[in-house]
């Protein structure tokens, strides 16, 4: 018996067994049950959705002897000859092949005869938006005002490319990219009518790379079964090339890390085996995408496609990444790809200098790359907000210094006076237990507020803190940072509960900003 590509012997043969497109079968079903047809209907969407399978249902049901609720029985001649495709009253074209005016033109010559042997003559024109502006304008007429045993069916894959005036003649269906459960789902079922072996993480990786296409999905899952090999996670990657979330997050270690040793090796691996750079690099810009949903969405389950041991994988990764650095990092993988398609002979050295840009925003000046810059010295500032130790140069005068024999303590410096609208403020003398319930309620307010100036005002209702520059100001005059501020005063026994917070200036300069404490060189 001659072999028939799984796709073709799997192909659905009523509304019902067609997955993922309920929103339209229903309505088909119904339709046809009813005897409420249209005359002409338009099929949108991407390729492998079910559009062509849809449409030769449909064909079936409006000329089926003997229905069943909307679907065809699949038995009588005429639903066999449609399968079959020796059914001349239904006519399949693809417009990609005939552009033409003059193709329309003999179909327009055609409609006026009554069909041999069907109820309806059903045309089926797939890729439609391939015609010809003349064909489409010979087109028009038919299609809006076609005889009553006359239907057609457009499918296409780029629903923009139609003139509004075909549009506006069809009844529209949007056919959706099928969601990796029901892909899943179908090769399971096809799996177990052909006795071949298929783990469940081998059915998501499937799915996943045929990018919501059942078509895509059953012709890789019968390349991956091919020489009659069990269908494993590993046998997947193996034939498809792909390298697995591991490498992806072994990757993204690397680039917060900062080890351009790792990265070049990661590069070597792929170009060394039968991998392509290509999928390796769609395999990061997904990882960079998840791990962007994992960071920004609470119930990011629903929008990743993971199992529950990737998804932890990825969940560790995000921690480690600020916003500002993915979405930086994001769009140089995007414009490495751009570069690779263009250049393809350069993949590898596009791949391999673009992770160490994404190691070193420093080596860009575009806004993405400041914007990641600042977040990273955001995050430094509150471990060093924290009490977390940073290191730091010492210059040679200070060295000096130390090695001279311990003087006398000289004494702290005050903050300038207060102004008199702040008379009767009294300055905390020992702040330990302030900076100590500070940092339990929020830790980075507790580096700015380590050398500011801290007054309380007598009846314990007012509460002024001065800062030495307006930076510091900016970032404490808010109302989480003063509610914060006025929770530790009251429970350090300072002040009283709901005391009055205000955040100013002092006019005389600090000698050692907290952020001298930061490396200069970043």
């Amino acid at each position: 018996m001659e072999h028939q590509a799984l796709y073709r012997k799997y192909r659905p043969r009523t509304f019902d067994d067609v997955y993922g497109q309920d929103h339209i079968t229903s309505v088909l079903k119904y339709e046809s049950e009813m005897g409420k047809l249209s005359h002409a209907y338009l099929f949108c969407g991407p390729r492998g959705t079910g559009k062509t399978t849809c449409a030769k249902i449909l064909a079936k049901a409006v000329n089926c002897d003997d229905p069943v609720h909307g679907d065809p029985c699949g038995k009588c001649f005429k639903c066999q000859s449609v399968d079959d495709g020796s059914a001349t009253d239904v006519v399949e074209m693809d417009a990609a092949s005939n552009t033409g005016v003059d193709y329309i033109r003999d179909i327009r010559e055609e409609v006026t005869y009554s069909p041999a042997m069907m109820k309806k003559r059903v045309y089926i024109i797939d890729e439609v938006h391939m015609l010809s502006i003349g064909a489409f304008n010979a087109l028009l007429k038919t299609l809006e005002e076609p005889p009553e045993h006359v239907m057609f069916i457009l499918a296409t894959t780029e629903q923009h490319k139609l003139p509004a005036t075909i549009v506006s003649r069809c009844q529209r269906f949007d056919f959706r990219r099928i969601t990796v459960e029901d892909l899943a789902a179908r090769l399971k079922y096809i799996a177990e009518k052909e006795e071949i072996g298929l783990e469940a993480d081998a059915a998501i990786l499937l799915a996943k790379q045929a990018q919501g296409g059942m078509r895509d999905a059953i012709n890789l899952f019968e390349l991956c079964a091919g020489g009659g090999h069990a269908v494993t996670a590993e046998r997947v990657r193996d034939v498809l090339g792909i390298s697995g979330i591991e490498n992806a997050y072994k990757t993204a270690l690397a680039v917060k890390n900062n080890d351009t040793a790792a990265l070049f090796e990661a590069v070597a691996n792929v170009t060394s085996s039968s991998k392509d750079v290509n999928v390796f690099w769609g395999e990061l810009i997904s990882f960079w995408r998840d791990m962007l949903v994992a960071k920004n969405v609470k119930d990011a389950g629903a929008y990743l496609d993971l199992t529950s041991s990737d998804e932890e994988l990825l969940r560790d990764a995000a921690e480690k990444f600020t916003g500002a650095e993915l979405v930086y990092q994001s769009g140089l993988l995007d414009d490495a790809l751009v570069s690779m398609n263009k250049i393809p002979q350069m993949k590898r050295n596009i791949a391999e200098l673009t992770l160490v840009r994404m190691c070193s925003p420093s080596l860009d000046t575009t806004p993405e790359a400041l914007l990641a810059r600042i977040a990273s010295l955001e995050d430094r500032l509150t471990l060093l907000g924290s009490g977390a130790p940073v290191q730091k140069a010492v210059p040679k005068e200070i060295k000096k210094k130390e090695e001279k024999p311990a003087e006398e303590p000289k004494p702290e410096k005050k903050p300038a006076p207060a102004p008199a609208s702040r008379t009767g403020l009294m300055e905390v003398p020992d702040k330990s237990e302030l900076l100590e319930r500070i940092n339990s309620l929020n830790p980075m307010l507790c580096g700015f507020l380590k050398d500011a100036g801290c007054f309380v005002s007598a009846d314990g209702d007012r509460i002024v803190v001065r800062v030495q520059n307006a930076f510091t100001v900016t970032m404490l005059d808010s109302d989480d940072s003063k509610r914060s501020i006025a929770d530790a005063f009251a429970l350090a026994g300072l002040a009283g509960a709901g005391a009055e917070v205000t955040v100013e200036a002092c006019a005389e300069k600090r000698e050692n900003s907290m952020l001298d404490e930061l490396d200069t060189d970043f």
